[in-house]
């Protein structure tokens, strides 16, 4: 990795290309973020920078995060995410990151927090088929089925796909294409959609896959 950015996704939308195509997009709040911390191999036993995203008030910092704030002489930030780089040499703690950290025409990976459906049978969580209509099935269409084995080991096997709670979990985007970047008000917009809802924080970071 080498370039990567705290957001907050704005929202979808649709720009036209130079071709005057439509391209659906995801607007993405990023930055501008404080770097706050500064980690190296000597140190902690791997290369790392510490980002904070997002204003905070003096009143809502406990004396322990302050304590980490004001020994970088940053003021309090409301999230902090680390991002592992192999080389952090062009790092200070202090610098300030905005939206023109990454280029129109790269490749970026997003991470974000998908967004809660709460609790959701196995049809609508892991795609099952239904059960038959006809005669006899009874009405348990929507249902699971048998899951449990025969009377050795007698038992459901741990990990059984089933019903349960679906959503709010980390989910990775790879590939998506920057579109446009607007460094004044630090809005990038990138191809495609991308995990959770509006409002919500993100991560950017160089692609691991390559381009396209």
């Amino acid at each position: 990795m080498k370039k990567g950015i705290i957001g907050k996704k704005v929202g979808m939308t649709q720009i036209f290309d130079e071709r005057g195509n439509i391209v659906p997009v995801t607007v993405i709040e990023a930055g501008p973020c404080a770097v706050v911390q500064m980690k190296t191999v000597e140190n902690d036993g791997y290369a790392a920078v510490q980002m904070g995203f997002g204003d905070l008030s003096n009143k809502a910092v406990n004396k322990p995060r302050k304590g980490h704030f004001d020994k970088a002489q940053v003021a309090p930030k409301r999230h902090l995410r680390e991002f592992r780089f192999a080389d952090v040499s062009g790092f200070n703690i202090g610098d300030l990151l905005k939206a023109d950290t990454f280029e129109t025409g790269e490749f970026v990976d997003v991470v974000g927090t998908s967004k809660g459906k709460g609790y959701a049978g196995a049809i609508k969580r892991w795609n099952f088929s239904r059960l038959k209509e006809s005669h006899g099935t009874g009405p348990v269409a929507r249902h699971a089925g048998s899951q449990g084995a025969c009377s050795s080991p007698s038992r459901v096997f741990k990990g059984m796909k089933g019903a349960g709670h679906l959503g709010s979990e980390r989910v990775t985007v790879q590939n998506l294409k920057v579109v446009k970047v607007d460094a004044e008000n630090n809005l990038i917009a990138v191809r495609g959609a991308v995990p959770g809802a509006n409002g919500g924080i993100v991560i950017l970071s160089d692609t691991v896959k390559g381009r396209r």
